[in-house]
Order: C-alpha cells, then sequence, then structure tokens
C-alpha cells in the first residue's frame, strides 16, 4: 500500500484535526503579521507546501469566532486597487490565547513524537500491527501461572 508523504499536495486533512489547529495557527500568522482573509489562505498554502488548502468558507466563520472571542480585531482598509478589505489583527487577549494554546500542543506533539509522529532518533518506529499481533492469528493468552488481570490464578 503507498505511503503518503505528510507534503502530498492530494492528502486530504481530517475535519477534527484541522479544527483543532486552526485556532492556533490563525492567531500564530496574525501574530507574525496582520492580514485579511486571503493572504491568510495563502500563507496556510505556503507554509504548508500546499497540503492545507483552505477555502474563505472556512477561514471567515473561525475569523469572526475569534474576534467575537476578543481574540482577534478587524478593520476596513483600502488596497493598492481601490478595493475595501477586511484585515485583522491579533490582540493582547489572542496572544495570551497563543500562549497557552502553544505550551499545550508542546505537550501533544513531544508525545505524539514518542509514539512515532515525526522524525528523528528519539522516535518510536511506526509499526502497521503491535506487536505479536499476526493477520488471522489469535491474540496469544495469558499463561495459567500469569494469572489474570485481578491477580487471581487459575
Amino acid at each position: 500500500m503507498p505511503r503518503c508523504s505528510r507534503y502530498t499536495r492530494t492528502m486530504r486533512i481530517n475535519r477534527d484535526l484541522t479544527a483543532a489547529f486552526v485556532t492556533p495557527l490563525v492567531l500564530a500568522l496574525l501574530a507574525e503579521q496582520e492580514g485579511y482573509g486571503y493572504d491568510l489562505i495563502r500563507r496556510v498554502r505556503e507554509s504548508s507546501s500546499g497540503a492545507l488548502q483552505w477555502s474563505e468558507g472556512m477561514l471567515y466563520p473561525v475569523l469572526h469566532r475569534l474576534e467575537m472571542r476578543g481574540l482577534v480585531s478587524s478593520g476596513w482598509q483600502t488596497a493598492e486597487t481601490g478595493r475595501r478589505r477586511r484585515c485583522y489583527s491579533v490582540t493582547p487577549q489572542g496572544r495570551a490565547e497563543l500562549v497557552r494554546q502553544l505550551q499545550e500542543w508542546q505537550v501533544v506533539l513531544s508525545t505524539l513524537k514518542r509514539h512515532g509522529f515525526g522524525a528523528g532518533a528519539d522516535a518510536a518506529p511506526i509499526r502497521e500491527q503491535g506487536p505479536g499481533c499476526v493477520p488471522g492469528q489469535k491474540p496469544r493468552e495469558a499463561h495459567p501461572q500469569e494469572g489474570n488481570n485481578r491477580g487471581i490464578r487459575s
């Protein structure tokens, strides 16, 4: 079975996973530089080497929710072309939320790394099946003298 690179352009990221990282990513992008919706979509696409393809229909409800929570603010600006567009920036409350979420993500990422996610010498190898699992073979039963999980011997 072919393996997918994490940078494969045709990879579809699960909706639940996207929901988990969209807020900290938007806050991080806006902490780096304020921007308007299309600019944020472009920056996400570029920073993911094209693997993340966000749409305006996905991003704008997120920006609206973050604005309602006081994490981002917005204002109208006129582009060089004369077109008005809404520009978003992170608020001090949004920066504090970003710090909090970055701390949480550090725990998640370090835990995932210990179990084979990511590269590095300390990452565990990924196995397609657990140890002792052979297709079509029953799991090994405990030896009678090993007892069961209640400490009762057979």
